[in-house]
């Protein structure tokens, strides 16, 4: 699991891509430099590592465009020791820029394949989230309240359950709309079944499936 200069370097240069694309966070930038994204691909991927694109990862899901993580989790707001609910573990790169942020991250997926090979891969590399196999729809509930919810795949609606799992001035970060194209949606719950939401622009993701795979 090698991290090199050359990797190294090019991830400066990926870091200073999305900077110009309007990225400001400086916490989000400096996660983003310091997670190797290669190491979170497919080998036939590998040179494409630290292009600003969405590759495919298996079970008809990609890992994440890198402007697209920094801009969702820019709008979290992440603070350290955050308590962050993710849907949709996927390769496992956006919960390791959240803990590199230092929050302490609770991620839940749904396709089996998915969530065995992140479980044993993501601790190797230093990260270690709290793993969990099951529905997004359903969120934690056991474990909430959550500070921040980041949904990572597109959802038809806001989901009811994962507002109730937030605090009184969490924030859920998520995209809103049918397929081929989302409306990017931070949520802030501003009182007991109360929230507010405001739009952040159009981006594409894979739906948001119930049930568990």
């Amino acid at each position: 699991m090698e991290d090199s200069f050359l990797h190294k370097g090019l991830r400066e240069k990926l870091v200073e891509e999305i900077r110009r694309k309007g990225i400001r966070n400086e916490q989000v930038l400096e996660a983003m430099r310091k997670v190797p994204r290669h190491l979170f691909m497919d080998s036939s991927f590998i040179k494409f590592a630290y292009k600003d694109q969405a590759f495919p990862i298996g079970s008809g899901q990609t890992i994440s465009q890198p402007y697209t993580v920094a801009f969702q989790t820019e709008l979290l707001d992440i603070q350290p020791l955050d308590k962050v609910l993710e849907v949709g573990t996927g390769s496992g790169y956006q919960a390791a820029v959240l803990m590199e942020m230092g929050a302490r991250v609770y991620t839940i997926e749904r396709q089996k394949d998915l969530y065995l090979k992140v479980q044993m891969q993501l601790p190797k590399m230093g990260y270690k989230p709290s793993f969990f196999y099951g529905d997004g729809y359903q969120g934690l509930p056991t474990y909430s309240p959550f500070d921040k919810i980041l949904i990572t795949a597109a959802a038809p609606e806001i989901p009811p359950a994962l507002v109730e799992q937030l605090k009184v001035g969490g924030i859920l970060v998520l995209p809103v709309g049918g397929p081929g194209s989302q409306v990017m949606t931070r949520v802030e719950k501003t009182g007991p079944g109360e929230y507010s939401t405001r739009e952040h622009g159009y981006f594409v993701f894979v739906p948001m499936l119930k049930g568990r795979e």
